[in-house]
C-alpha cells in the first residue's frame, strides 16, 4: 500500500522521529551530537521553525515542531542530506545512515502537547542513558535541561512550553517538573507513536470503549488526534494543505540555480551537463553539487542528473570539501 503524503502547512504540530537504517547507530561519539543539533538549530532559524521538544538517542531522534513557511519536508531534507553527508565523510562510511523516510506525525494540540513533550524529553531515562530524573535535569542530549533553565540554546523555545504549566516561571518550571516525574512509570506509551486509528484514537482500550457504546472514529497513521481531528484535517488536505516544497518545485529551484549560476559564470548549461573535464566547468560544478545538496536539500540523485554526473561523483565532491 502507498504510504500517503506528508500533511503539513505553516504553523503545524509535528512529532517527528528520525532512526538509523536497520536500526544503526545515527551518532557514535559528543562530536556527531553536536553536529546534529548545531545543524537543527541552524535550520530551524532559516526555515522559521520553532521546536518544543527534542532527544537526540544514540540510532534514532525524536523532535516536536512547528513547521515555518519553507514547511517540514525542506527542513529535514536539509537536515538529513547534510548530516549524512557530514557523518559519512567523517567516518569514512558509504551508503544511507537513515532509514529512507522520516515519520511525521501531525499532532493535535491542546490534548496532546503535554503528553508529547514529556514522551519525548523522557526518551533518556527510559532507555536508561541517565538513571534518575534529577540526572536528566542537567543531561546535554535532551531539550528537558533547556526547559529547566540548566542549559540553554537559542533555538528551542521553552517560553512557550513553560505557559502550559504555569504563569510564573519559577511555578511553571515546578509544575513542568512535577509533571515530568508523575510521566516516569508510563512506560513507552505507543499510542503516541503507533498507527492509524490506534494513535488517533489514544490506544486499544479507548477503541474497545468506543465500539462497545457503537461510536465510530476515524483514523489516519498520519495524524495524532480525535476523530473530529482527523476528518478536519483531511478535508482540508483535500483542498489546502500539500507539500511546501514538492519534488517538482524542488527540481525548479534546482534548474533556476544552475542556470543562474552558470550565467554568471559565463558557462553553458549544455557544456556543465556534457562531462566536461574543463577546470571552469568542473569548479561550476563542484559549488553547485554543494550549494543544491546542502542549501537546497536536493537528493544526491538528483543533482547528479542536473549536473551530468554520477552519483558517487557527487558525493565524492561532497566528501572532499573542506
Amino acid at each position: 500500500m502507498p504510504r500517503g503524503a506528508r500533511l503539513d502547512v505553516p504553523g503545524t504540530l509535528h512529532h517527528v522521529i528520525v532512526r538509523g537504517i536497520e536500526r544503526q547507530k545515527i551518532v557514535d561519539d559528543e562530536k556527531d551530537r553536536d553536529n546534529f543539533l548545531s545543524r537543527l538549530g541552524t535550520l530551524a532559524k532559516e526555515t522559521g521553525t520553532t521546536v518544543y521538544a527534542w532527544a537526540l538517542m544514540s540510532n534514532h531522534a525524536h523532535v516536536l515542531l512547528r513547521s515555518g513557511a519553507a514547511g517540514l519536508s525542506t527542513l529535514m531534507r536539509r537536515l538529513l542530506t547534510g548530516y549524512a553527508t557530514s557523518y559519512n565523510r567523517r567516518h569514512r562510511r558509504y551508503g544511507h545512515l537513515f532509514q529512507n523516510r522520516y515519520k511525521s506525525i501531525v499532532c493535535e494540540e491542546d490534548p496532546y502537547f503535554k503528553e508529547l513533550i514529556r514522551y519525548i524529553h523522557l526518551n533518556p531515562l527510559r532507555a536508561k542513558l541517565v538513571d534518575s530524573l534529577s540526572k536528566l535535569d542537567h543531561y546535554k542530549w535532551c531539550g528537558h535541561a533547556i526547559v529547566l533553565g540548566r542549559r540553554s540554546n537559542d533555538w528551542q523555545d521553552r517560553d512557550y512550553v513553560l505557559k502550559w504549566f504555569g504563569e510564573k516561571e519559577g511555578e511553571a518550571r515546578k509544575a513542568y517538573w512535577q509533571f515530568m516525574k508523575n510521566g516516569i512509570d508510563q512506560g513507552r506509551r505507543p499510542e503516541l507513536v503507533g498507527g492509524g486509528l490506534i494513535r488517533s484514537t489514544g490506544g486499544w482500550s479507548v477503541i474497545k470503549s468506543k465500539g462497545r457504546l457503537g461510536a465510530r472514529e476515524m483514523g489516519d497513521e498520519r495524524i495524532l488526534g480525535s476523530g473530529k481531528f482527523v476528518q478536519q484535517l483531511l478535508e482540508e488536505a483535500g483542498g489546502k494543505i500539500k507539500h511546501q516544497m514538492s519534488n517538482t518545485d524542488l527540481v525548479k529551484r534546482a534548474e533556476e540555480e544552475i542556470l543562474n549560476f552558470c550565467q554568471k559564470e559565463k558557462i553553458e548549461v549544455a557544456a556543465l551537463r556534457s562531462g566536461s573535464r574543463r577546470r571552469a566547468v568542473s569548479r561550476v560544478r563542484s559549488h553547485l553539487a554543494l550549494k543544491l545538496v546542502d542549501k537546497l536539500g536536493l537528493s544526491l540523485a538528483e543533482t547528479a542528473r542536473q549536473l551530468g554526473l554520477s552519483t558517487s561523483a557527487v558525493a565524492q565532491i561532497l566528501r572532499r570539501r573542506q
